[in-house]
């Protein structure tokens, strides 16, 4: 697998994540994942480098507009609510 395939999949998928911070619900996020996908698959074919430098670098300038200002954090994921809730107990458990 080539550098700049694995660098559209990671586009692809940051696409997918940054689309899910701001529809949590999947019912509707579901439609957006397609429409990005579609988008994807339109461009799959092109052969041109410099074309294909100009819609990675669109697609990079999309996802830095469209960051949510608070990603969705799992809960256990550092920095979400439960990250390391029972941790002091952990430490401090006898047997």
């Amino acid at each position: 697998m080539s550098v700049h395939r694995s660098y559209v999949r990671s586009l692809y998928k940051k696409a997918l994540y940054t689309s899910l911070d701001w529809y949590p619900n999947r019912l509707y996020w579901r439609p957006i994942a397609l429409q990005i996908r579609a988008e994807f698959e339109a461009n799959r074919g092109e052969s041109s480098p410099v074309r294909i430098q100009q819609l990675v670098r669109e697609t990079e300038d999309a996802l830095e507009e469209y960051q949510h200002p608070l990603p969705y954090k799992y809960m256990t994921a550092p920095g979400g609510t439960k990250y390391e809730r029972n941790r002091w107990f952990e430490d401090n458990m006898t047997l």
